[in-house]
């Protein structure tokens, strides 16, 4: 009975210990995710507010503060010139430019 009580014990602390664990292993990841929704955030606004390229639909997802953008714009010249605002924007590691020219 003791034996069998110890146990049920033991295992009841193990299963809460590995539960604890796995909450804090967790919490990194989402607060790499909030960081990545908040680059993402801003990327999207500046894009938004530029008068040169506010009217094409520019695509934007980041991953561990590299931006990955994709979408349709007019010249070359417009792909230079989203990267390069992209770039001005706090947060952003590295750009991976997926933008097309239209033909």
């Amino acid at each position: 009975m003791i034996l069998s009580a110890t146990l049920m014990a033991m295992t009841t602390l193990t299963a809460c210990h590995q539960a604890q664990e796995s909450t804090v292993a967790q919490k990194p990841i989402v607060a790499a995710e909030v960081q990545d929704s908040k680059v993402t955030i801003k990327v999207k606004s500046a894009l938004q507010h530029d008068e040169k390229i506010k009217r094409f639909n520019i695509a934007v997802v980041t991953l561990k503060n590299d931006v990955k953008l994709n979408g349709l714009v007019d010249q070359q010249g417009q792909t230079d010139y989203v990267e390069q605002l992209v770039r001005s924007v706090g947060g952003v590691h590295s750009i991976h430019d997926e933008l097309s020219v239209k033909q």
